[in-house]
């Protein structure tokens, strides 16, 4: 029979506990095994949680790198569509307005739908719809069918935002969701990134109505993938089975409608720079094609660096909406010196390099300020309204921008941008205060 005393024992918090294996009982009672598994257990229930929620991340931002790269299956095949449909870039250009409006009146319903049947159902069914229209329009492929295909495609990326952020929002861990956010966000830009040298490689091996098919079965096979993870579904109804349901309230706030205007005035002010800020640098600058290009990319680049950055930035603060406005008006401020100066080609990179980078650093408290602001349980409803936001830039900036340029003023390209820009900085401080109310 032995004690354990202050200094020999291993254990001090049960030094003052006496054990005797000799004792009658002691086998029934346990042993220094069955107390290591006790005490071992709610790590391994940690473990369990943690190794979940990579899986849940890792799944969604694959969908998420899905519907980026299917955007651009279109454009990058327009050559192609030109040649073999016999029609202008005005006619394929409509099909691009097709898939933003039908993009833009869904986005909302689709958020509602999420949060009433499970935003895992609408997912997979997004991105079985998504590859089917592709699909489709490789095996048969004429105008009316692009149009459709455009239409599909539209409803199809309505449900990503609604449905991966409600998931994201209600299975990661609330210490790490700003990286969460970021992740997800990083892998959208990279599959846009990618697109084109993927088309470019399919076209050369399997011709354009191969490459639609192969692309378009990119979605049912991610379907198929993120069954066989077996993410988690997110829905009100999950919630009320958990007996967490909170009292019903409209997710039309001022926080969200504010919001909505704030992901708008993001949409434009970052769209001209990309849309047209090539062609501005060349006009209105004397920047060499090759130069403007690689601008452009510098800018391109770090903001997906910087979303990643944004991620730990947002996990660490919950001043989400002073982050936002301190980015953009660092980025007004640089916009304002491109808009208003002839940079030498180094340092005009350099400038881009740090927008793009600050811009980046703004989506994960951008997300952050929507999840707070939303409404418990209404997470699908919440970011489906907002992101209509997006695609409002979407629809809006082609036309101004494109005004700017035919008004041979490619100066305003960029000071459009910092007008935006300046607007986005006093609508992200009031948001900010409108959201922490909402969350409260």
């Amino acid at each position: 029979m032995r004690r354990y005393s202050w200094t020999n024992n291993r254990w001090p918090l049960f030094s003052c506990l006496y054990f005797d294996p000799a004792l009658p009982g002691f086998e029934a009672t346990g042993s220094w095994d069955d107390m290591v598994d006790i005490l071992a257990a709610p790590q391994q229930a940690k473990d369990t949680r943690s190794d979940s929620a990579l899986r849940t991340l890792g799944a969604i931002s694959v969908a998420h790198w899905v519907s980026h790269f299917h955007i651009f299956v279109l454009p990058m095949l327009f050559p192609f569509l030109k040649t073999r449909l016999g029609v202008g870039y005005i006619e394929l250009g409509f099909a691009l307005t097709v898939f933003g409006a039908v993009s833009g009146l869904t986005q909302a319903p689709i958020g509602y739908l999420a949060d009433h049947i499970g935003a895992r159902k609408v997912l997979l069914i997004g991105l079985t719809v998504g590859g089917a229209a592709l699909i489709g329009l490789g095996l048969h492929l004429s105008y009316t069918s692009l149009i459709v295909c455009a239409a599909l495609l539209g409803l199809a990326n309505s449900v990503y935002h609604p449905c991966d952020y409600a998931i994201l929002s209600t299975h990661m861990d609330e210490a790490r969701m700003g990286r969460a956010f970021s992740i997800h966000t990083f892998a959208g830009f990279l599959g846009g990134a990618v697109a084109p040298a993927i088309m470019a490689a399919l076209v050369a091996w399997l011709g354009g109505l191969g490459a639609l098919i192969v692309a378009g079965a990119v979605g049912p096979a991610a379907a198929l993938g993120l069954l066989a993870v077996g993410i988690p579904d997110a829905s009100s109804a999950d919630r009320k089975q958990d007996g967490a349901d909170a009292p019903k309230q409209s997710v039309i706030t001022p926080a969200i409608i504010m919001l909505t205007i704030f992901f708008m005035l993001l949409g434009l002010s970052n769209a001209g720079i990309g849309n047209f800020g090539v062609v501005a640098l060349m006009t209105g600058y004397g920047v060499a094609f090759s130069a403007a290009n690689i601008a452009l990319t510098a800018f391109l680049g770090a903001g997906a660096a910087g979303v990643l950055a944004g991620g730990y930035l947002a996990d660490r603060t919950s001043r989400h909406g002073q982050v936002a406005a301190a980015c953009f008006g660092i980025n007004a401020v640089v916009m304002l010196v491109i808009a208003t100066t002839t940079l030498p080609s180094a340092v005009l990179t350099a400038a881009m390099g740090i927008a793009g980078f600050l811009g980046g650093v703004i989506a994960p408290s951008r997300d952050m300020l929507v999840r707070n602001a939303a409404p418990p349980g209404a997470a699908g409803r919440a970011f489906g309204i907002v992101s209509t936001g997006f695609n409002f830039s979407g629809i809006l900036s082609p036309l101004l921008f494109g005004w700017i340029m035919d008004q041979n003023m490619p100066h305003w390209v960029f000071g459009a941008s910092v007008a935006f820009m300046v607007l986005t900085v006093l609508l992200a401080l009031v948001t900010d205060r409108k959201a922490a109310p909402a969350k409260a």
